[in-house]
């Protein structure tokens, strides 16, 4: 993991990407990401953030799309972003993205694999691949529309404007904005207290309502009913309901 900096806190793992100036995201930064994500599915890890330095990552290298036009294949990295997005997104607990800088582009993309935002006051994000002549292909058209709804979407989609952090708090984009030098440890502590709560539990809310979006309102129900059958049956359900009826607070083990 070169180009990642993988480190743990208790049970939070902090994945932050060093390729400077900007983290433009190339084939070695996304297998390096996908390294450190397969390290936080330890079953020990109850929370993660993913992190960058001074920008959280620019968008992709657009000097690499060059040789894709000399290659046989139509593939560029973003169907690899794709898949790492992909990754993040499924990692069963609760996941954060800290955005400092610029997360334009890819960068957008990858911290919408995250549950949460969190962004420097100072931060900038948005889908600019239009100003180039493409659409973004790591997420970019369908996890925005989800979570800022599809007209606000398809608006940042099709003027590639950046949107500063108090818009995108505004859009829901953003879940907190902070001052930027008490960003890192806001986010840490936010992330530490993901990781007291029941990491199954939340595994199955964020099953629940991906599998469920969009079908509908029977299948869905279907599929939360599923959840809560298989949730109810964990070590933290007891734990839970007996805390509850003893009036103690619960010491979830996150099984």
């Amino acid at each position: 993991m070169g180009l990642v900096e993988y480190e743990t806190t208790g049970a939070v793992a902090r994945i932050t990407m060093n390729r400077p100036p900007v983290n433009a995201l190339d084939s070695k930064l996304i297998a390096d990401i996908d390294e450190a994500l397969s390290a936080a599915g330890d079953p020990a890890i109850r929370a993660v953030v993913i992190a960058g330095g001074k920008h959280f990552a620019a968008g992709a290298d657009i000097t690499r799309f060059i040789d894709a036009f000399d290659s046989e294949s139509s593939e560029t990295q973003a169907s690899g972003l794709g898949a790492v997005v992909r990754r993040l997104e499924l990692l069963q607990k609760p996941t954060i993205a800290a955005i400092t800088g610029y997360a334009l582009g890819g960068g957008l993309e990858l911290a919408m694999g995250a549950d949460f935002r969190y962004m420097a006051s100072d931060a900038k994000v948005g889908q600019p691949e239009i100003l180039l002549g493409i659409i973004p292909g790591a997420g970019g058209t369908q996890r925005l529309a989800r979570i800022v709804g599809f007209q606000a979407a398809k608006e940042m989609n099709m003027s590639g404007r950046h949107l500063t952090a108090a818009e995108a708090h505004a859009l829901g984009l953003a879940d907190e904005v902070i001052e930027p030098d008490e960003l890192s440890d806001g986010v840490m502590a936010a992330a530490a207290r993901w990781a007291e709560g029941p990491t199954r539990a939340y595994w199955a809310v964020k099953k629940s309502m991906g599998d469920g979006y969009g079908h509908s309102i029977d299948a869905a129900l279907e599929i939360e009913r599923d959840a809560f059958d298989e949730v109810f049956a964990t070590t933290d359900a007891k734990t839970g309901i007996l805390a509850f009826v003893n009036k103690q607070k619960p010491d979830f083990s996150g099984i």
